[in-house]
């Protein structure tokens, strides 16, 4: 056969054809590397959910009480242990699942309020100066009112929204209360005799004059000016304090030191904290509130932590984890932490801002642009991890688009109506398990957080409606609620400006 016969040219064609062809079929079926979808277990969230509602903790021995201040401390540590709010021994609790989602949300929207109206009041330049009694500076010594000391919201969170608690040993002897672990807050307080006004809590109110280790500051003492508001007895110029919070919460009373006894540890002594003669508030029995924000107020900074960590279990467990805080770097958490760059506004110091740079739904990145994230020089925006805020709050155009991505990956999903802050709801009463699209956090140096399915979707009532717990808000600032952390160790690392996040390491 002779090379230009056209037999040979159309078995050429055939070759060229072949040869062009394959690599587009090969790319066709390849596999995808990235996981895009994960389960839901609909039936293990719904029993956890029945079974907040049917404990009842004046019927048992509650887990909180099995040691006196809870977890076991190595050296150059302290632990202690951490419990979901909704299983303190108080007999007042909701009568549904609704109600108890209801109240938790209610919750939540003080709390996002306060801190964003902190942050405002930080990024628009109001002074200390300005907080201060805006009299001469000085409270009678018989006065502990409100009205003595005059300003804004002076704190990062609404008292009635703690979420978890653990059971803390104050003065010497140690007196076990329980008291809200709050990483939005700087100033640690209890309530304390007498009492002008004191709301009800679980332990007895504490009394500062049973305590051999109970010390007042002076007005001139450096923890005294640290405070956002203080103001000075007459009779003895010891330093007063107040606290208010964005739900009309507020503590006042005499800024002492203190012991404080965490877990087993060796007591620490010499805490600067509030002792609260009048305090007004939802408190839900907690004696007062343990601060772990950034300031120089707040117990990490005192004790000098290098690092601290925490994993908060399911709200609806009664199982418990652990707040831990060392005198060594953390290196941001465990070989396999998912980091991210620990950030300072220099305008607040109270809150752990993190690097975030997008968010994937089934595996795409939203297209988001990245300065939706960014804290601009005057401190405003940016994003923020908050143990006490239940749900994350991300910018409008943020949310809407995580929204939309996830509805269009759940098409073959029911839809039920919406429940207060959540628009995105589905009924799953039908059902024992989904698939559902992945949900990444992504942060500045590559680290990619994958959350497990019950974190962002999670049930609103006992009959299996569930929503995608995630909501939009108008501040610049976006938060990184705890329905989002539940069930990973969370590790701040001071000295290397890190934030470790370990899934599975309660």
């Amino acid at each position: 056969m002779e090379a230009n016969s056209p037999h040979h040219f159309l078995l050429l064609l055939l070759l060229i054809s072949l040869s062009t062809t394959t690599p587009t079929l090969s790319r066709h079926i390849s596999p995808r590397t990235t996981t895009t979808t994960t389960t839901l277990d609909v039936s293990a969230s719904l029993s956890a959910a029945h079974g907040a509602i049917s404990f009842d903790p004046t019927q048992s021995r509650h887990p909180m009480e099995q040691s006196l201040y809870g977890a076991d401390a190595t050296a150059g540590k302290l632990s202690l242990r951490l419990h979901s709010r909704d299983f303190l021994p108080f007999p007042l609790r909701p009568t549904s699942y609704k109600s108890l989602t209801l109240a938790r949300l209610a919750r939540d929207r003080a709390r996002v309020a306060a801190i964003t109206a902190r942050l405002a009041l930080a990024v628009d330049g109001v002074k200390k100066s300005d907080l201060k009694p805006a009299s001469d500076k000085r409270m009678a010594a018989s006065t502990l009112t409100t009205e003595a000391i005059e300003g804004p919201i002076v704190s990062g969170t609404s008292q009635g929204s703690g979420e978890y608690f653990s059971r803390v040993g104050i003065g010497s002897p140690a007196r076990p209360v329980y008291m809200v672990l709050d990483t939005g807050s700087d100033v640690t307080w209890v309530q304390c005799e007498p009492c002008a006004d004191c709301y009800q809590q679980s332990d007895p109110v504490f009394n500062p004059s049973a305590s051999g280790s109970y010390s007042s500051l002076s007005c001139d003492s450096t923890q005294c000016h640290s405070l956002d508001v203080f103001a000075c007895r007459n009779s003895s110029s010891t330093c007063l304090y107040q606290v208010s919070y964005g739900d009309g919460s507020y503590t006042v009373g005499d800024f002492a030191t203190e012991t404080l006894t965490l877990g087993n540890s060796v007591p620490v002594s010499n805490v600067a904290f509030g002792c609260g003669h009048d305090n007004e508030g939802l408190f839900v029995g907690a004696a007062g509130l343990l601060a772990l924000g950034g300031g120089s107020l707040s117990f990490p900074s005192q004790i000098s932590a290098r690092s601290f960590s925490y994993c908060l279990v399911d709200r609806d467990s009664t199982s418990e984890s652990t707040l831990e805080l060392s005198a060594d770097a953390g290196d941001g958490g465990s070989a396999s932490a998912v980091t991210a760059p620990l950030l300072k506004n220099r305008k607040l110091e109270t809150f752990y801002y993190v690097g975030l740079s997008g968010i994937s739904v089934g595996g795409e990145m939203l297209s988001i642009p990245s300065s939706t994230f960014d804290m601009n020089e005057e401190g405003s925006g940016g994003v923020i991890v908050d143990s006490g805020t239940a749900v994350t709050r991300l910018r409008n155009e943020a949310y809407a688009a995580l929204r939309d991505a996830f509805a269009a990956g759940t098409r073959s999903l029911p839809r039920a109506d919406g429940v207060s802050l959540f628009d995105t709801c589905y009924d799953l009463s039908s059902r024992t398990s989904v698939e559902v699209p992945t949900v990444a956090l992504h942060f500045a140096g590559g680290g990619e957080l994958r959350l497990p399915a019950k974190n962002y979707l999670i049930p609103v009532d006992g009959a299996g409606t569930y929503c995608l717990a995630f909501a939009p808000t108008s501040s610049p600032l976006s938060i990184v609620g705890n329905v989002q952390q539940q069930g990973t160790r969370v590790n701040f690392d001071i000295d290397n400006s890190l934030v470790g996040f370990t899934p599975n390491k309660c």
